[in-house]
């Protein structure tokens, strides 16, 4: 991996950061963001994991991404001051486990106490995304009811193979707050299915990162935009991704730019 997406990723998997919110939504113009990965490690579950930047950058360590563990911040969001404050302010969003996959089975052991400390800090909201959400019903707490208010759960897809085995049984479940997370994006996908705006809050979209990134192509881009704001659903271009095709031309674009380059493409949308 290039020096341009190594600090990046290092950073995001491993301590917490505040970073950028990409929801452009002027209700959160001004939102307090940070990292929390309770645990650290994966298991490839379809195709959008093959380039997995977890797996990378725990190769460079030889560091088997398989084998689950505990991170030293598993408590991040309960920790407090000197005095007796919480660290982590109220009304942050937190940016829940990027470094594994909320659901993923070996994490069983821990989730009911990471859930204790999400009901606790109400005050903040959490977001997750998973591509394990025919598990969710199995992983939610007995109090869930029809969702925790301060939790964002996002279904993430990368093809319409995996948009038509998750999303149907996404729709359906109890959450209170659902993104469509079309990231890496593999190929152009038809979300008209599953688009019911009282369902769904947002779609946000991103190409892939990395040495052996595969291609994002700017004309699939548009299409789910073009869909989102058919149905009135907030959408977001996150990242171009760092193969980014536009107009039949190829673009190698470096991970730090990958960002402002999507931004800079004028698609992110929000219904008035």
């Amino acid at each position: 991996m290039d020096s341009l997406v190594l600090p990046y990723f290092r950073e995001l998997a491993t301590k917490s950061i505040k970073v950028r919110d990409f929801t452009n939504s002027q209700d959160f113009k001004e939102l307090k963001e940070t990292n929390w990965n309770p645990w650290h490690g994966c298991v490839r579950v379809s195709e959008g994991c093959r380039n997995c930047f977890v797996y990378t950058i725990d190769s460079i360590t030889q560091k088997d991404t398989r084998k689950l563990y505990q991170t030293r911040s598993f408590n991040l969001p309960i920790v407090k001051n000197r005095q007796g404050n919480y660290k982590i302010p109220s009304g942050t969003r937190i940016w829940t486990c990027f470094s594994s996959d909320f659901l993923l089975e070996s994490a069983d052991i821990w989730r009911a106490e990471a859930w204790e400390m999400i009901a606790q800090r109400r005050d903040c909201t959490f977001v997750f995304f998973t591509k394990r959400i025919t598990r969710f019903l199995e992983c939610v707490p007995k109090d869930w009811g029809e969702g925790y208010p301060n939790v964002i759960v996002g279904c993430s897809i990368e093809n319409q193979t995996q948009a038509n085995k998750r999303l149907g049984a996404f729709l359906e479940l109890p959450i209170h707050t659902r993104w469509i997370i079309c990231a890496p994006l593999l190929g152009q996908i038809d979300l008209t299915p599953f688009l019911d705006s009282r369902k769904i809050a947002r779609i946000s979209v991103g190409g892939e990162s990395g040495l052996k990134a595969r291609a994002c192509d700017f004309a699939w881009v548009e299409s789910l935009q073009f869909q989102a704001k058919l149905a009135g659903i907030a959408f977001d271009f996150h990242q171009t991704g760092a193969n980014f095709i536009k107009d039949s031309k190829r673009y190698k674009i470096p991970k730090k730019i990958q960002r402002s380059q999507a931004k800079k493409a004028g698609l992110d949308w929000n219904p008035i």
